[in-house]
C-alpha cells in the first residue's frame, strides 16, 4: 500500500519537473508543427498550470463542503422530505452548462476568476451530493442500532459510524466532481481567468494546435494523476 503512494507522489513530482520544462515544451511542439510560428504561450506552462490548479482546488473544496453538507442533511430524519428537492436541483446545476452560469454571472461578479469559480462550484455539487447520499443511505442499520444501544446521540452515531461508513461513497463523488472540472475549468480563459484554457483558445482562434497540445496534455495528466489519488484514498478507507 505504502508504494502505491509512492509512485503517485514521484508521478506527481514528474508532472511537476515536467510543466517547469518549458524549452522541452518548446522543442516538441516545434518538432510537432515546425510551420508555426508560435508553438507555446507568452505565459509559462507552470504559471498556466498554478492558475488552473487554484481554480480546480477552490471550486473543489467549496463543492466538498456544501455538497456533504446538503447529503448529510437530506438524509436526516426530519428533512428526508428534501431529499429529491436536493438531488433534482443539484441535477439541473450539472446539466446547466457552465458557460450560461459564466454569462449569467458576469453582471453581478465581472470578468475573471470568480463567475468561473461559481460555474466550477455549481457543476461539481451533483456527483458530490449524490455520493453523500448514496453512502449514508446504504450504511446498515444493524450497524446503526449497535451504535444506538451503545448510547451514542444522534450527533455522535452520525460522526463516529454512519460518516466513517459513507466515506468510500462521498470519495468517489468527490473523485467524479474533480475530474470532470480539470476539464471544466478550461472554461474560465474564455472570461479572463486564465489556466490551461488560455492556451486552448488561442490556439482554436489563431488554428494553432500546438497551442491547443499545450494547453490540453496538462489538462489530461491532471486529470489522470487526480484520479489516481483519489482512488487511492478510496481503497485505503475502504480497506
Amino acid at each position: 500500500m505504502t508504494r502505491g503512494w509512492e509512485r503517485i507522489g514521484i508521478a506527481g513530482v514528474l508532472l511537476l519537473v515536467l510543466f517547469a520544462a518549458q524549452p522541452l515544451w518548446q522543442t516538441t511542439l516545434k518538432a510537432l508543427y515546425p510551420l508555426e510560428n508560435k508553438v507555446v504561450h507568452e505565459q509559462s506552462l507552470l504559471a498556466l498550470v498554478a492558475v488552473h490548479l487554484a481554480l480546480l482546488l477552490a471550486s473543489s473544496l467549496c463543492s466538498i463542503l456544501i455538497g456533504v453538507s446538503i447529503g448529510a442533511v437530506v438524509t436526516r430524519a426530519s428533512w428526508r422530505d428534501f431529499l429529491p428537492l436536493a438531488l433534482g436541483i443539484s441535477s439541473l446545476a450539472q446539466v446547466f452548462p457552465p458557460v450560461a452560469v459564466l454569462a449569467l454571472a458576469y453582471p453581478a461578479l465581472g470578468f475573471g476568476f470568480a463567475p468561473t469559480l461559481l460555474a466550477l462550484i455549481l457543476y461539481g455539487l451533483l456527483p458530490i451530493v449524490s455520493g453523500t447520499i448514496a453512502g449514508l443511505e446504504n450504511v446498515p442499520t444493524d450497524v446503526l442500532e449497535a451504535a444506538k444501544g451503545l448510547g451514542m446521540s444522534e450527533s455522535q452515531l452520525f460522526w463516529r459510524a454512519a460518516l466513517p461508513l459513507a466515506l468510500p461513497s462521498i470519495l468517489g463523488g468527490i473523485r467524479t466532481s474533480v475530474v470532470i472540472n480539470i476539464g471544466t475549468a478550461a472554461i474560465g480563459a474564455a472570461i479572463g481567468a486564465g489556466g490551461l484554457g488560455l492556451p486552448i483558445f488561442a490556439g482554436l482562434e489563431s488554428q494553432n494546435f500546438a497551442l491547443v497540445l499545450e494547453g490540453a496534455i496538462p489538462v489530461m495528466l491532471l486529470a489522470l494523476w487526480f484520479d489516481a489519488l483519489l482512488a487511492r484514498l478510496s481503497m485505503v478507507l475502504a480497506s
